[in-house]
């Protein structure tokens, strides 16, 4: 096994990184050498030039290693990490039955732990930038705990708030507030190292069509995303249908609250006039892939879309901080909902995903060119992988490979804005160990305190119920 490499002094000093392989946008390289300085990388080109070009560098040489970017997790709900497995074989809708109670009663105390662990999970698992499509928690101040909680544990944040102005169908906000809020919110993290401001509606149905029309208006003028849930569940297209006539992207479509600046969050149950209105508007989407295979109604048809001009990124849902994984999801669904019907042996040829997750990923949530991508002025957002593995020796093919064979554990070193956050899968600047034992207690308190409704039972209770029943 090769040595480790330690990054821990590379924000002090500019550092040229000589890696064995380099991820780049047109492929994987050899022979590469990538200048970071202040946090973005500052250079690429062949080694031996960008070290003469910079003699004061520190250098740092990588044997048997791969320097990527750091993927872009384009859906995720960082103050949901307290739940995880309640979820676990639910029906659909489960944020009206688990998440909205939880988080709506969240202290100040357990949206910070609950973040900070969702941040170390997405930071270990290869994700530098997350997009947190809007908390529900109610508590005052429970945006800028969270904003607070992710930067310091090291992510980088596209951070929603929340528009809503109905409930029901009923009002109980009125627009000039939500949206004075909403202005508030941009201003205050424009600027800043890792938070990216967003703004969101939850799904349409909680909005009305003047707040919809003016939040999209408002996200459009800031050069900011619009985030919301679309098209996700059959229930939720038959509720819009019933209560506007209109499926929920017609809707917006109608109101003229489609356009670049929408981050669309799964579109499981697309037509193909909407899936053509989306592509006209120049709206992003996130694809969703284990989201789909945990409680999903359908599969995003991720692949058409993107052979038709879409803008697709990939997200979690917060189902669980792995890139990885969820490039395999991403490629395995895609395979068995619409590859195998059509004889398709390669449903976008590996690649396609990794793309997704990375320059496809920055685009959909507004930071395309700064994230995503090792390339000249770009954020240093970057992953250390060790190829020094069973699982890519002999490499023949390393995107490919990337796709399907590799894991979290090969990734040595995190990097976010040029600072190493995470080296060995434990986090720099957090106390890991206390993290974890605070989370488990606020986390038990928490959901014991939340008028949370299961309906499937816990995995030892349905086995229990499953031999009494063939007994």
């Amino acid at each position: 096994m090769t040595d480790r490499v330690d990054l821990a002094d590379l924000h002090e000093r500019p550092t040229v990184l000589l890696p064995e392989r380099t991820l780049l946008h047109d492929g994987i390289r050899t022979g590469q050498g990538v200048l970071v300085a202040d946090g973005r990388v500052a250079e690429v080109g062949e080694a031996d030039v960008v070290q003469e070009r910079h003699p004061g560098a520190a250098v740092v040489r990588l044997p048997r290693r791969l320097l990527m970017p750091g993927l872009v997790d384009a859906h995720h709900h960082l103050t949901q990490s307290f739940g995880k497995s309640l979820v676990f074989g639910e029906p659909s809708e489960i944020f009206r039955r688990v998440w909205v109670p939880m988080e709506a009663h969240l202290d100040e105390e357990a949206i910070d732990v609950a973040t900070r662990l969702a941040a170390w999970e997405s930071l270990r698992g290869g994700f530098t930038t997350v997009a947190d499509a809007g908390t529900r928690a109610t508590v005052d101040g429970g945006v800028e705990r969270l904003a607070e909680a992710a930067g310091a544990v090291g992510v980088r944040c596209v951070l929603g708030t929340i528009c809503n102005d109905l409930v029901g169908g009923e009002r109980v906000a009125e627009v000039d507030d939500v949206l004075a809020a909403a202005g508030e919110h941009l201003h205050k993290w424009e600027g800043h190292d890792l938070v990216q401001p967003s703004l969101a509606v939850s799904i349409p149905e909680v909005a009305s069509d003047e707040m919809l029309t003016r939040v999209t208006a408002l996200a459009r003028e800031a050069g900011v995303t619009f985030q919301t849930h679309l098209n996700e569940h059959l229930a939720a297209v038959e509720r819009s249908l019933e209560a506007t006539g209109m499926r929920p992207l017609e809707r917006l479509a109608h109101l003229g609250a489609l356009g670049p600046e929408l981050l669309a969050a799964h579109t499981t149950l697309l037509t193909p006039r909407e899936i053509t209105l989306l592509r006209d508007s120049g709206g992003a989407i996130s694809y969703n892939p284990v989201a789909s295979a945990w409680k999903g109604n359908a599969v995003a048809p991720a692949l058409l879309m993107h052979e038709l001009g879409v803008r697709v990124g990939l997200g979690t849902d917060g189902t669980r901080g792995d890139a990885f994984r969820m490039l395999d999801a991403a490629e395995t669904a895609q395979r068995l909902v619409h590859g195998l019907p059509s004889g398709d042996s390669s449903v976008g040829g590996g690649w396609t995903w990794l793309e997704r997750g990375l320059t496809g990923g920055a685009d959909a949530v507004g930071l395309a060119g700064q994230i995503g991508e090792i390339s000249a002025g770009a954020h240093a957002d970057l992953l250390v992988l060790t190829l020094d593995v069973p699982e890519l020796v002999p490499s023949w093919d390393l995107p490919w490979e990337l796709v399907r064979l590799a894991g979290r554990d090969q990734i040595e070193s995190v990097v976010v804005g040029g600072r190493l956050r995470v080296r060995d899968g434990r986090p720099l600047g957090v106390d890991g160990d206390a993290l974890l034992d605070r989370a488990r207690e606020i986390a038990e308190r928490a959901v014991e305190r939340a008028p949370i409704h299961k309906i499937h039972p816990f995995s030892a209770d349905h086995r229990a119920s499953g031999q009494v029943a063939h007994a």
